[in-house]
């Protein structure tokens, strides 16, 4: 066997035993506030199911209906009532043909009843995705998910009963909502440690781009793209708006193109769903505001006067961000490919190899994801040793992507920080050499007692 199969072998054996113990150590959860929240929430959907079944929206669906039985939760009935009987325009389709009835679409029409149709499926996955998973797999007043190593393609972890890889994080309430139900132990806090640019990173790393490692060491590529993507002069996130620009840029353009998305998707991301603009003609009063100033009035001034515009904007923006910004990247992803399609395979630097048919995002950004998670994976088994060597009070609950979920004894929180801070950021660079761009940890952390919605950014 290959040296770096063994090397990978041991990183998932350790992995596995490091992660039943962090299942077996549980994480607190209070029945009573998750009850008390089903029952408010159970009671907003009848009230606002009664509201919809009162409207002339509904009472016109139900004339028009074919069925003996309107059901305002069938996409169908919903696309028919909306697109055949209604007469709206359908702008996005379904694979079969009908107009859609994705949430996106159903916002963008602006109608009171399907606001309401929208709040009550939120509301419905709070409490039956989310609450009901929590309270189902509570025992004695502690859930323990399974973190699991064998389960996902790229060789990252996922987690099930319940999945704790999948509380909600975009959404506030549905955040808080959830996050509130999940406490520390008596004196404890929850402390989260989170990788900073993590995958951003480790891909600066085995590409070497030298514009890559500029930016994720000094620079702050996200903000530079706003600036280039919306044409902002001086940019600054104390300004209403700039700092959603920032974020924009990061998960409507940069992300996506590391992922492998191209213009096209990336253009209808930022300008309708962050920028809130129409894909049309722009006219003045659009959009989101920055400084006082509508999204619209801004662009148009700048010359970028419809979504047509703005779209080839964004593809000449691409255009640039391979072959001049970080071209470098561009060469990795291309040899990456090729060797793929020569071998049949492709390997991360951690030892695992992919095998099997891939498209060429899967080929690209395996070796990379894969890294980025074992540079946890590896954090998370010394930061168990750790606990188990120096007998902490405080105990590791869980992992959720790049990060490390800890039920700290308030005591022992400099301690702690320090020693996972020296795994997580130096230590672990020790053990791969080829991690040659600096590694950063950001901490949230709950009050004594308090639950995980309560969470604040710590400075340390």
């Amino acid at each position: 066997m290959i040296k770096y199969n063994k090397e990978a072998y041991q990183l998932i054996h350790d992995g596995i035993l490091a992660l039943s113990r962090v299942e077996q150590q549980g994480i607190c959860v209070d029945l009573d506030y998750i009850k008390k929240e089903k029952d408010k929430i159970t009671e907003e959907i009848k009230k606002l199911e009664n509201e919809i079944y009162d409207s002339n929206f509904f009472k016109v669906w139900e004339k028009s209906s074919k069925t003996k039985t309107v059901n305002i939760y069938s996409g169908q009935q919903l696309s028919r009532y909306l697109y055949k009987i209604k007469g709206i325009r359908i702008k996005k389709e379904t694979e079969t043909g009908q107009g859609s009835t994705d949430e996106e679409t159903l916002r963008k029409l602006n109608i009171p009843e399907l606001d309401m149709f929208l709040r009550i499926k939120k509301l419905k996955k709070i409490r039956d995705t989310y609450l009901k998973s929590l309270e189902r797999e509570c025992s004695d007043g502690y859930i323990h998910p399974f973190f699991n190593l064998h389960n996902v393609r790229s060789f990252r972890s996922s987690s099930s009963a319940p999945n704790f890889q999948n509380i909600p994080v975009r959404d506030e309430e549905s955040m808080n909502i959830v996050r509130g139900a999940i406490y520390p132990r008596p004196g404890h806090q929850l402390l989260e440690l989170d990788y900073n640019q993590l995958e951003v990173r480790i891909a600066a790393s085995i590409c070497k781009d030298k514009n890559l490692i500029r930016d994720v060491t000094d620079g702050d590529m996200h903000r530079d793209m706003a600036i280039e993507i919306f044409r902002v002069d001086k940019f600054d996130s104390t300004i209403e708006g700039h700092s959603k620009l920032r974020k924009a840029a990061k998960n409507g353009f940069v992300f996506p193109q590391f992922y492998g998305d191209y213009y096209k998707n990336c253009a209808e991301n930022l300008a309708c769903t962050w920028g809130e603009l129409s894909k049309s003609k722009w006219v003045s009063g659009q959009g989101i505001k920055m400084n006082g100033v509508h999204l619209s009035d801004h662009l148009i001034k700048q010359g970028i006067k419809s979504y047509v515009s703005f779209e080839n904007h964004i593809k000449n923006i691409e255009f640039d961000f391979w072959n001049k910004r970080y071209n470098d990247y561009y060469r990795w992803r291309e040899t990456i490919w090729n060797r793929y399609q020569h071998k049949g395979y492709v390997s991360s630097k951690t030892g695992f190899v992919f095998r099997d048919l891939m498209k060429k995002n899967d080929v690209t950004n395996y070796p990379i994801q894969s890294s980025a998670f074992h540079c946890l994976l590896w954090s998370l088994i010394e930061g168990v040793k750790a606990q188990n060597r120096e007998h902490w009070d405080t105990k590791i609950i869980g992992q959720i992507h790049d990060s490390i979920v800890l039920d700290v004894n308030s005591s022992e929180l400099q301690m702690v920080l320090n020693v996972m801070n020296c795994i997580m950021c130096n230590d672990v660079r020790q053990h791969w050499d080829w991690i040659i761009v600096p590694l950063e940890i950001e901490a949230e952390i709950s009050p004594i007692g308090c639950s995980w919605a309560e969470k604040k950014p710590y400075k340390f």
